[in-house]
């Protein structure tokens, strides 16, 4: 295997042990990564379906409760350029272990918060390790993968996400019902936990990059291509995020199906997520900007028909997997920073969290308020809609700035 060439922060030394290091030991890292993946999936995704039980555990109602999904957003769009700087000078293996026990840790408070208040910090604590986990995981497959299937290696460690959408959610929104909606997050403790042990067996017992330094991971935010990219992501993907959020009290209010039904449906959005994932690296590996373009106008379709198919359990679930689909714009845009972001490959990989997270906060905001005003629980699909297709028009600015860019090159 060779090393992706524009990859420039992972360095030589990396290369010789990515030729050396046979598939099986790969697949290996990779499966400890994606592990890491699975807990912040699951905890990510299932406080989104516990919305009902913990809002009223805690005396709150549910437009409120959103704002506790919020906080988390909120901590990994603070944590995820904090950590990625300050740490610049920690070997990722080291990084990658400790970013797990700060998030076992919060997850546990999370589980035992005494009120509204609590749960909001500590929503927003377990936020902070989660960009900058995903960014250096992301690094790492792709140091282990031949130049032609990075956004494939970097697929394979967001499926830990994605699976967490099939089995982690359903599970925790059953464990919710069966037995209270505080171990949906002491499961995700035990989740971070077998994590840092895996990580610590599998992965690479790498070096410090010379001339690795805060300074010089600042030097992303020079880049107009890395912030048109991170842009794409904070706005496009706030769609998925604005439905997803109040699916559960979708399904209940207008579609009517009882709370058991629930997690099969957010089963059903797991298996479009996972699909959308492995897909769209295939395309990413093959055209990627325009993949990326394509995946914000397929999103933008399947979420302006939600509202059209919200009133029947059929209809709503196949539309419920359209929407999963979006998922893959995450490996999109990762492998596309990893092209524009030059030396600053870190920051970069982790600032694609902060700008999935604005998206995680801006999504259920909006689509908080639509419901609030009276526009009806499906009216998060026309939400979802407008917010796609603003990412598609930031899409279109940086194809615009790249192409005129390049013509100033030559």
């Amino acid at each position: 295997m060779t090393l992706a060439t524009n990859d420039t922060d992972l360095g030589a030394s990396a290369s010789g042990q990515a030729k050396a290091r046979p598939d099986a030991h790969v697949g290996l890292v990779l499966f400890a990564l994606a592990m890491g993946g699975f807990a912040i999936g699951t905890t990510e995704f299932a406080v989104m379906s516990l919305v009902p039980y913990f809002s009223a555990g805690l005396g709150i109602d549910e437009p409120t409760a959103g704002h506790v999904i919020s906080a988390y957003a909120l901590g990994v769009v603070v944590g995820a350029p904090v950590i990625a700087v300050l740490a610049a000078r920690l070997s990722r293996r080291t990084l990658l272990i400790g970013l797990m026990a700060v998030f076992g840790i919060a997850n546990l408070l999370s589980a035992l918060a005494p009120s509204y208040g609590w749960m909001l910090l500590f929503r927003f604590l377990s936020g902070l390790p989660h960009g900058a986990y995903f960014g250096v995981a992301a690094l790492v497959a792709a140091s282990l993968s031949a130049p032609n299937r990075r956004a494939q290696a970097v697929a394979r460690v967001m499926l830990g996400l994605t699976v967490a959408t099939i089995i982690g959610v359903p599970f925790a929104n059953w464990l919710g019902q069966a037995l209270g909606w505080r171990w949906g997050f002491g499961i995700v403790a035990l989740l971070a936990l077998l994590t840092m042990g895996l990580v610590y067996a599998f992965a690479p017992r790498d070096k410090v990059e010379p001339g690795a330094s805060p300074l010089r991971e600042l030097g992303a935010l020079k880049c107009r291509q890395v912030w048109l990219t991170l842009a794409i992501g904070a706005i496009g993907f706030g769609g998925m995020f604005a439905v997803y959020t109040y699916v559960a009290s979708t399904l209940m209010e207008v579609t009517q199906v009882a709370p058991s039904v629930v997690p099969a449906v957010l089963c059903i959005f797991g298996l479009g997520l996972t699909a959308g994932t492995l897909a769209g690296a295939w395309a990413a590996d093959r055209a990627l900007m325009p993949s990326i373009g394509g995946m914000l106008l397929w999103t933008a379709a399947a979420l302006a028909l939600f509202p059209f198919a919200a009133g029947n359990i059929w209809t709503a679930s196949i539309v419920i997997f359209l929407i999963g689909t979006s998922g893959g714009l995450g490996a999109m845009l990762q492998t596309r920073l990893m092209d524009v972001a030059e030396d600053a490959q870190t920051l970069a990989a982790a600032l694609n969290h902060s700008a999935f997270n604005t998206a995680n906060a801006l999504g259920p905001w909006l689509g908080g308020m639509a419901i609030a005003a009276g526009y009806g629980w499906t009216s998060t699909g026309w939400v979802g809609t407008a917010l796609a297709l603003g990412g598609f028009a930031i899409w279109i600015l940086a194809v615009l700035d790249d192409r005129f860019g390049a013509k100033k090159r030559r």
